[in-house]
Formats: structure tokens, C-alpha cells, sequence
């Protein structure tokens, strides 16, 4: 769960961090761990979609660009819940331990051990340091982030002698296929917010919304968490952040809630989508670095996903725990 915390706030990808990490610890897991092999599936799968909450963070990014909330204030939010996140699973982890017995089959490593791991993983540390600390220290924007965090993986990849020449024309092509992917669905997605727009859908569709809760934040907060779990199930949340943000957000913000609280609360039960099915894309990816059938690690997913969900009422009826940090920052929330 700590790996793919520290992987997440590379990647900001949920699956990227399943598919690398997956490879190595899914098997560790289960042959010196002791767990069950749609356990350590289901365990990865869930793990790994923190990265979309531990800045920095594709969603948060989209759903910025989108609503005109900071990028800096959203990774400032984010910080307090991916931890959280992280912490309740280790919990679960430990829970399921001690329930079936579970011994592992092999030795701590000893401190000269971990000391030679950290210095060998210490530089790639260095890189959400450097990113993080150059966003909240003002001496780049979140964009020009992205740039320094490309030319920063490049001069390690080459120094390392883990990236040369050859492999740049398939990162770029990768890169391009990922950027292609995002651009049309944001094009598609700003098409049909200028039909909403225009039909005046989205003030019929708010109105309704606000008439529904009776102008109550409790029961707007406990409808916009149940729709957005439904919503994670079946649409991607690039698409789903692009086509309802717009819709849902306002809503709660004429209801008086703080709009850093219910962006984030937003980000985050689209974020619990990546493991519930049928449209999981951690789930997906975890079936093929396994050989598991999607079943079997939906079965396994459950008591972490159900201990998500409950974080997420968490979050929605305690806002401070989002806006502690930022607050603290001195950011006005």
C-alpha cells in the first residue's frame, strides 16, 4: 500500500501503478507473504487507486481546468485523504492477517538491507519532491511542472542507463496516443457542455436537483456521493469530471458547501470507480498481469472497497479533513 502511495505520486495514474508495481509484488505477496492470490490482485488493484488522489493528480488537474479551483489548492486538498486512504487499508491488510493467521515466509530485510534500497530508490523519490515542491514553493506552475518532471526523467533515465536513444521514439508515441485520447474527449465533452449551455439543460437539471435535496447540504452531499459511485461504475472520470462537473458542482455551491470540499469529495468517489465493476479499470488491469478471472478479484476487492466507500460518507460529512491542510497553507477555504 506505501509503494503504490510513493508510485502514485509519480504516475497520477491508477492503472500505470497496477500494471508496474503488479508484475513484482502481486507474486511476492503471495509466495513470501502468505496471501491469497485474488487478495494480493485485489489489494494492488485497490492500492494503486490512490494515485489518483495522492498529488500530483490527472483528476485533479481535469477537474481544475474545468471548474477554475487552483490545481495548487486541489493537490494541497488531497494530501490529508490519500493518506487516510492509505492508512485503512493498511488496517484492512493487517485485519486480514491476524484473522487467517497469516505469517510471512520470509525474513525482514536488515537495516544495512533497507538502507541500500532507499539509496538505490532515493533519486527517483526525488522527482514528486521536486515537482510537489516547485508547485507549493511558487517557483513553477502546475503545467510548467510537468515539463521539469519530464526533463528531470530523462537526465535520470539516461544517467541510470535504464532509457536510451531507441526507446524515446515509443515513449513518445505513447505519450501522443494518451494526449490524443485526452484532447478528444475533452473536445467531445466541451461540445456537449455548449449543448447544455445553450438548451439550458444544466439550469433545468440543477434546479431539479436543488428542489429535490429542499436546499438541505446533508442530503445534496449524500445524493452526490451515490450518484458519482454509480456514475464511477460505468464511465470513465476524465468523461464523467468533463460532462458533470459542470452540472453537479454549481448546485452545491448555491447550497452554501465549500467548493474546495465538494471538488474534492468529487474527485474522489469517481477515483473509488477504478475497482468497482463492471467498467474497474485498475480490476482490468490487475486480470491481466494475474491470470485471475475478473470475479475472482472483484470478490477479493471487496472488504477494501467497502472500507473506501465508508471513507467517502467520511469525507463528505467531515470537510475539514479536506480543508485542514489547505487552510493551514494559508489558502482561503
Amino acid at each position: 500500500v506505501i509503494v503504490a502511495c510513493f508510485f502514485g505520486a509519480i504516475s497520477g495514474s491508477g492503472p500505470a501503478t497496477v500494471a508496474a508495481l503488479g508484475m513484482v509484488l502481486i507474486p511476492a505477496m503471495i509466495e513470501r507473504g502468505g496471501f491469497s492470490a485474488p487478495f494480493s490482485t485485489a489489494l494492488m488493484a485497490t492500492s494503486s487507486s490512490i494515485a489518483i488522489v495522492i498529488p500530483p493528480s490527472i483528476a485533479f488537474v481535469v477537474y481544475a481546468s474545468i471548474t477554475g479551483v487552483s490545481i495548487a489548492d486541489m493537490f494541497t486538498a488531497g494530501i490529508v485523504p490519500g493518506i487516510l486512504m492509505g492508512v485503512a487499508l493498511v488496517i484492512v491488510v493487517m485485519l486480514e492477517a491476524r484473522k487467517h493467521n497469516i505469517q510471512p515466509t520470509q525474513k525482514k530485510a536488515s537495516a544495512k538491507e533497507r538502507w541500500d534500497a532507499f539509496k538505490d530508490a532515493f533519486w527517483g523519490f526525488l522527482m514528486p519532491v521536486i515537482i510537489l515542491g516547485g508547485i507549493y514553493g511558487g517557483i513553477f506552475t502546475p503545467t510548467e511542472s510537468a515539463a521539469v518532471g519530464i526533463v528531470y526523467a530523462l537526465i535520470l533515465g539516461f544517467a541510470l542507463k535504464e532509457l536510451k536513444v531507441k526507446d524515446l521514439p515509443k515513449i513518445l508515441i505513447n505519450s501522443l496516443k494518451t494526449s490524443t485520447m485526452v484532447n478528444f474527449i475533452i473536445a467531445a465533452a466541451s461540445l456537449f457542455s455548449w449543448v447544455v449551455s445553450k438548451s439550458q439543460i444544466g439550469i433545468v437539471i440543477s434546479n431539479a436537483f436543488i428542489s429535490f435535496v429542499g436546499g438541505s447540504q446533508a442530503l445534496y452531499l449524500f445524493v452526490l456521493v451515490v450518484v458519482l459511485l454509480i456514475v464511477g461504475c460505468l464511465m470513465d472520470n476524465v468523461a464523467a469530471t468533463l460532462i458533470l462537473a459542470p452540472i453537479l458542482i454549481p448546485v452545491g455551491i448555491a447550497l452554501g458547501c465549500n467548493e474546495l470540499h465538494i471538488g474534492m469529495l468529487f474527485c474522489i468517489c469517481l477515483v473509488v470507480g477504478f475497482v468497482t465493476p463492471p467498467f474497474g479499470y485498475n480490476l482490468f488491469t490487475a486480470v491481466s498481469i494475474s491470470g485471475l478471472n475478473f470475479k475472482q478479484i472483484v470478490k477479493g476487492a471487496l472488504p477494501f472497497l467497502l472500507t473506501e466507500i465508508l471513507l467517502l460518507f467520511v469525507f463528505a460529512y467531515v470537510p475539514g479533513i479536506i480543508t485542514w491542510l489547505p487552510r493551514l497553507m494559508g489558502y482561503g477555504y
